[in-house]
């Protein structure tokens, strides 16, 4: 590996390997990492609530990364909840809240 400089990337590729060993099993049930950018890893929550909760814990989760694959590898930490289904439909749209204001 390290004639053909593959460390970068065994080390990256760790981080989504090994997440759950790393963030521990209860953490990894309600969020996975989806890209790893410059030093930015992207974590998409199952909730907003735990979009919350893993924004809170950003530092320790960036220490625990930083213990297991490397300093240089994740930099900064950026959390997103879930993503709401799309209420535009069609060619043409009306702006503001659209049908959802006539419901009950």
């Amino acid at each position: 590996m390290t004639e053909q400089d593959w460390s970068e990337r065994t080390r990256v590729g760790a981080v989504f390997g090994r997440w759950s060993a790393i963030v521990g099993p209860e953490i990894a049930a309600h969020c996975a990492p989806q890209t790893l950018t410059e030093g930015e890893l992207l974590v998409v929550a199952e909730s907003t609530a735990w979009a919350t909760q893993l924004r809170l814990l950003a530092p320790t989760l960036l220490g625990k990364l930083r213990a297991h694959v490397g300093g240089d590898v994740v930099t900064r930490l950026r959390v997103v909840g879930p993503t709401a289904p799309s209420w535009k439909k069609g060619p043409r749209s009306v702006r503001g809240r659209g049908p959802r204001d006539t419901y009950g």
